[in-house]
């Protein structure tokens, strides 16, 4: 298949005014954020859960709490969900623990005030938040200790790096490591730089592969997305990508990456330049890159957040093996057909005929790419796979790229009993009816699209 006025951000006033400024990852049941983990789609009767609990654009003294089952339709599960007991919250980092608990560490002031402490909260069940403690980070002469971020290494050690001043010049930033020496998370060793990084970079996310730590870091004074990777957490770093090298833009922020059920990493930004919050996707372990898009219903609410993902139980369950009619949610009366090798969604009834209802029986197998996903087979034998973006019928060429279109993720869909199918190699893009079509489009956010991309599976037409 081919690829076809805001605020300004805190950095850029700081610096007017000078002149006058796991991988939160967790998949099943591994702690914390990415060290190293595997992709595949959640088994029949799991989901995945998405977590973010970004601060507001309107106000950095709350968080709320948001969830998903596909990294892209983050949807409201509490308003106001944590207000510190004093000063601000920003740039929130969420942690799961191997207790099972819950863990915020984010930056406790506002931009333009002096800021030596990076702020903790803990919850249970990760929308009722409670204060831990503001931590002093120990660098002499610091000035402003910003943008906590998890990174929990593969060995189970548990990380923030910040990004922390000094009076000497408050607005240039330089990532350091805090290693937690308790499992309470309450002790941390001495602050060390991470070498190759160096000074004037702000926001660095961390991930791990194999042996490689890859490090993604805004550059303040490009205000571009960096990229840089090394063997050792500590570094020294080699930052091998600068300027619009991804395509993502500048006055670009907050970087945060997740591993999706497919494999792809999703890097999260704040586009603080344009008042809109991007994903952007890469299939190639970070090579390149989708162009950015808006990430739908929280773009231009939320801001700076990293992601938890679990897997949990309570997902959707589709029998394997089995012939089904798939019913449209919001059109009862119509259903999936084959017409000329294309997905239409017309009318069937019990006085179709004969042809039309055969037209309307798939069978359901285990996903081509993804035994966890699912493909749908019609009578001739041929696979739904899309196409230009279109949902169509054809014969399995025994390729890679024909498996992965011909897979798709079962997410719960807008009704009871009803699915919704995610393309699994173009993460966010759902199997959606458009003039009685079906088209593989991008999940826009509204409860229009969630009811026009959710289908009932029903006993077969016969």
């Amino acid at each position: 298949m081919s690829r076809r006025p805001r605020t300004p951000s805190r950095r850029s006033l700081l610096r007017a005014m000078a002149a006058l400024p796991a991988s939160a990852l967790v998949l099943g049941e591994t702690p914390g954020l990415l060290g190293t983990a595997l992709a595949a789609a959640p088994p029949s009767g799991s989901a995945t859960r998405y977590t973010i609990v970004p601060f507001l654009n309107s106000d950095d003294g709350t968080v709320n709490v948001y969830q998903a089952d596909d990294a892209t339709d983050f949807r409201l599960l509490k308003a106001s969900a944590y207000t510190p007991p004093s000063n601000r919250i920003r740039d929130a980092s969420i942690l799961k623990h191997t207790n099972g608990s819950y863990y915020l560490t984010y930056t406790t002031h506002t931009w333009q005030d002096t800021s030596t402490t990076i702020g903790f909260a803990r919850s249970t069940d990760r929308v009722n938040w409670a204060f831990l403690y503001d931590y002093t980070v120990p660098i002499a002469n610091l000035s402003r200790a910003w943008a906590p971020e998890w990174f929990v290494d593969s060995d189970g050690s548990v990380n923030v790096v910040v990004s922390c001043s000094t009076a000497d010049d408050e607005w240039i930033f330089t990532p350091y490591l805090l290693r937690a020496t308790n499992s309470a998370l309450t002790t941390w060793s001495s602050p060390v730089a991470l070498s190759g990084i160096g000074e004037n970079h702000i926001d660095t996310f961390i991930v791990r592969t194999g042996s490689t730590y890859h490090a993604f870091t805004k550059n303040e004074t490009t205000k571009y997305i960096e990229y840089a990777t090394a063997a050792a957490l500590t570094g020294p770093y080699t930052i091998s990508r600068t300027g619009d090298w991804a395509g993502w833009g500048s006055y670009r922020e907050g970087p945060a990456l997740v591993q999706l059920d497919s494999g792809t990493w999703r890097l999260f930004f704040d586009g603080y330049g344009d008042g809109t919050y991007y994903y952007s996707d890469s299939r190639d372990t970070f090579a390149t890159w989708s162009a950015p898009a808006a990430l739908p219903a929280v773009s231009g609410t939320a801001r700076h957040f990293t992601v938890v993902k679990e897997t949990v139980s309570g997902g959707p369950a589709l029998a394997r093996n089995v012939t089904r009619s798939f019913q449209s949610a919001n059109y009862p009366t119509r259903y999936w057909q084959t017409q000329s090798a294309l997905l239409n969604l017309p009318v069937v009834s019990a006085s179709s005929t004969t042809a039309e209802k055969q037209a309307s029986r798939f069978t359901v197998v285990a996903g081509l790419a993804d035994a966890n996903g699912y493909s749908f087979r019609d009578s001739s034998g041929r696979y739904l796979r899309h196409y230009d973006y279109r949902g169509r019928f054809d014969t399995n060429d025994g390729t890679t790229t024909f498996a992965q279109d011909a897979t798709f993720i079962a997410r719960t869909g807008s009704s009871s009993g009803s699915l919704r199918f995610e393309s699994y190699n173009y993460p966010g893009r759902y199997l959606r009816h458009y003039d009685y079509q079906l088209r593989v489009e991008r999940a826009d956010g509204t409860e229009l699209f969630r009811q026009d991309s959710s289908f009932v599976p029903v006993t077969a037409w016969s």
